[in-house]
């Protein structure tokens, strides 16, 4: 496992651009112009990038962007 330490500054940092990438992924999974292939490696990506945002916000702050389920799990 690697870890690495961040200030208060680079904390609110990463946490804003974790929150970009997932409201952009969010915004491209309801585009029907993209094929399905593309989608389930960007619902991948979603899943690591949440993992990753778990770690630094708020419980409250996770909820927004937490996955959906869907039939398949």
């Amino acid at each position: 496992m690697i870890g690495f330490l961040l200030n208060g500054t680079e904390e609110r940092e990463m946490e804003y651009i974790i929150r970009r990438e997932l409201e952009e992924i969010l915004l491209d999974m309801d585009d029907h112009r993209i094929d399905h292939v593309v989608k389930h490696v960007m619902q991948e990506r979603y899943q690591t990038l949440f993992n990753l945002y778990r770690r630094i916000a708020s419980r409250r702050e996770c909820l927004k962007y937490m996955p959906k389920r869907t039939g398949d799990r």
